[in-house]
């Protein structure tokens, strides 16, 4: 049963070249860091304008880019050239993140963002607006936030291949931030993605009317002052399955591993499944916790996981 998380790599397929070659030098400002079908630009925005309300892909050299852009129309596709070597660094758009999408759709593949961090405490590497957004072989770290979201009921998130290390918090009298936060999408899936040494927050919380969180590993044990590794704050249906969840020492919220509908009922949740997953805490913790623990009074399908000792199954709250 245990089988694809026993197998499953813990980084990005780009993470363990990034991790041993030499630290890319900076983007080449007397060159073309971006280009659209050939032709060179030497600012995000410009060859996102350029692209418009059309359909186009945006190749992106590698080196240190401090720069972000909005998207405004269109479907885009944000892809390194070389993967994980194309890092954003610490620039904002409209205080909000390094790609503030609202187009028509969008994708980012092999990019690195970093050190994002704005006023009101929600500095992601990317904002999504409204529309389809799939993220691959991507890696979020050091910042507010990786993912931060607005609804769009209609459309879906898609995260896969992804590391989102050292996010969240939760100080400054701000609300929290969190690895990732989406608001009422139709449906959030994240598959094959690591998340660790979180900052503070929950590290997937998502408002999504489905789900499907498959074949992750979601590892506490750095973590500092976090909360849940898993928050459906409004209910969703859909899938957790096949995961591996590490809950570590230093957390503001030790009571559960997977909450569901903790602040409000929004969404249906009756026959979310919950399977196949290994849980546990760190070796010689003398704690108690509770794997999935619910508010939402509705019946889910709760399967056979794999839980390690001081964990309870499940949880009326």
């Amino acid at each position: 049963m245990f089988t694809s998380i026993l197998r499953r790599p813990l980084l990005p397929l780009f993470a363990l070249p990034l991790l041993l070659a030499p630290v890319p030098l900076p983007a080449q400002t007397g060159g073309a860091p971006y280009s659209v079908d050939g032709r060179g630009f030497s600012r995000l925005q410009d060859a996102v304008d350029a692209i418009g309300e059309g359909e186009g892909t945006i190749r992106i050299a590698p080196g240190y880019h401090r720069d972000c852009a909005v998207q405004t129309a269109g479907r885009i596709a944000f892809v390194a050239a070389e993967p994980g070597r194309a890092i954003f660094d610490g620039v904002t758009c409209e205080g909000k993140a390094a790609l503030v999408l609202r187009g028509d759709g969008a994708r980012v593949d092999g990019i690195v963002f970093q050190n994002m961090r704005v006023p009101d405490g929600n500095g992601a590497g990317i904002r999504l607006e409204t529309s389809d957004l799939d993220v691959v072989n991507a890696m979020f770290r050091g910042s507010e936030e990786g993912i931060l979201t607005a609804d769009d009921p209609e459309a879906t998130l898609t995260i896969d291949r992804s590391t989102f290390s050292r996010l969240g918090r939760c100080d400054r009298g701000l609300s929290c931030a969190h690895s990732v936060y989406t608001g009422i999408y139709g449906r959030v899936t994240v598959t094959r993605s690591r998340f660790e040494k979180g900052s503070g927050g929950h590290y997937l919380k998502t408002r999504a009317i489905a789900v499907d969180i498959n074949d992750n590993s979601f590892d506490d044990t750095q973590g500092k002052a976090t909360n849940y590794m898993i928050d459906l704050p409004s209910g969703s249906v859909g899938r957790i399955s096949n995961n591996l969840l590490v809950q570590g020492r230093d957390k503001e919220n030790y009571s559960a591993f997977i909450a569901v509908a903790a602040e409000e009922r929004k969404n249906p949740s009756r026959g979310l499944i919950v399977e196949g997953n290994r849980a546990s805490l760190p070796p010689g913790m003398d704690r108690r916790s509770v794997f999935v623990a619910d508010w939402s009074g509705e019946a889910l399908a709760i399967g056979a996981n794999e839980l390690g000792a001081g964990l309870t199954k499940f949880e009326k709250r």
